[in-house]
């Protein structure tokens, strides 16, 4: 039989596609991947992981029972346990049911929708520069970890069990809010002493951008996160995770696509140039150039910009209030320079991995030239020269 036209691709070869693609990228530690549609529906499906581990370790090596296995055709107890997914104010993890539940960035993303009662802990709110701050950052972010666990507790003492926590690297729609190493090292521990599992939402800040393969590299961790969901810059959509995990059942896990073979091809020449071109260290040098410029002119117009933040070429900065923020934005866009928001009053910087360092200048000399446009203090110095 001759190769199958693209399109046409039969599951044996497409599970090919998948281990000498796809597996490639997988961080070390986590030996399998399912593959899904869309950043929503990989983050949906991983919390799915994380209740069907749960529920198999409480009925150890015994079958559903006849009762749950009715019972959960009517959305009842026990075959529809009580189970939750605790997430993060701030989050954002896609527009589908249950990673909407977990959605706690901006009421356009929930207004109308019916969503699960979950727990949400407050995520660490940084003051910068962190070097200036160190003992006010480390107590909140004790404060958000005593809050996780208390949430646990309480949802346990309501008959809610946490079977998984999910957490974005650096927060994107709830304004680049960023955490240090040092949190996500004690939440991880938080979930192995409890047995939950550790997801960690790579959809945005996977794939270079922060100067690694995948942003929570840069933390240290003793081992791998039990998931990493992925999509955007992978061109394909899924999660890497343990294999332990894997359900014993068949289509548990499941939908008619399963993927989309045809964007293995494009995701194999986009790793490829990745690798050839050494894009992630481009990253790491390109991003140092742009924090290092973006902090000379929060030195020089203190007054309207603050709050330089981010790892890699994943960085932000904050307005002095929401409209100079917005201002800035479109600003830079009247220059031909595309920005975008977030948060409140934050500006979020997405450069594609090919960024050069000449792209570095004309951008800071554009925000350059916007900034010295609508500082007051520039005005009032400009009066006073004249």
């Amino acid at each position: 039989m001759s190769r199958p036209a693209l399109g046409l691709i039969p599951p044996a070869d497409y599970r090919d596609m998948i281990t000498d693609i796809v597996m490639p990228a997988a961080p070390e530690g986590l030996d399998a991947v399912q593959m899904l549609m869309c950043g929503g529906c990989a983050n949906e499906y991983a919390y799915k992981i994380a209740f069907m581990h749960h529920q198999a370790k409480k009925r150890g090596t015994q079958p559903a029972t006849d009762e749950e296995m009715e019972s959960c055709l009517w959305n009842q107890s026990p075959g529809s346990p009580n189970l939750s997914i605790l997430s993060f104010v701030g989050g954002f993890h896609g527009r589908t049911t249950a990673s909407l539940s977990c959605c706690h960035a901006k009421p356009a993303h929930k207004l109308d929708f019916p969503t699960l009662p979950w727990p949400h802990a407050p995520f660490p709110q940084l003051k910068y520069p962190l070097s200036d701050h160190v003992q006010e950052n480390v107590a909140e972010e004790t404060r958000c970890l005593k809050e996780v666990e208390r949430l646990i507790e309480e949802k346990a003492e309501e008959g809610q069990t946490v079977a998984g926590v999910v957490i974005e690297p650096i927060q994107g729609e709830g304004g680049d809010n960023w955490a240090s190493p040092s949190f996500f090292k004690q939440l991880q521990a938080i979930c192995k002493k409890r047995d939950i599992l550790f997801m960690v939402d790579e959809v945005q800040t996977g794939v270079a951008i922060t100067g690694k393969m995948w942003a929570f590299e840069h933390w240290g961790l003793d081992e791998a996160p039990d998931a990493v969901i992925f999509a955007k810059k992978m061109i394909s959509a899924g999660f890497f995770y343990k294999s332990n995990l894997i359900p014993h059942e068949a289509f548990r896990v499941f939908n008619t696509w399963m993927g989309d073979p045809h964007k293995l091809v494009i995701l194999k020449a986009v790793l490829e140039t990745i690798r050839e071109d050494k894009l992630i260290e481009n990253m790491a040098v390109q991003g140092q150039a742009l924090q290092s410029g973006l902090l000379d002119l929060q030195s020089k117009y203190s007054d309207v910009i603050k709050n330089v933040r981010g790892v890699g070429s994943l960085v932000a900065f904050d307005g002095s209030d929401p409209g100079t923020r917005d201002n800035i934005i479109k600003l830079m866009s009247n220059r031909g320079v595309l920005t975008a928001g977030c948060g409140k009053e934050t500006v979020r910087l997405r450069p594609a991995t090919i960024l050069e360092g000449s792209h570095v200048e004309i951008f800071l000399a554009a925000l350059d030239d916007i900034l010295g446009e609508i500082s007051p203090s520039v005005k009032v110095g400009e009066a006073q020269a004249n």
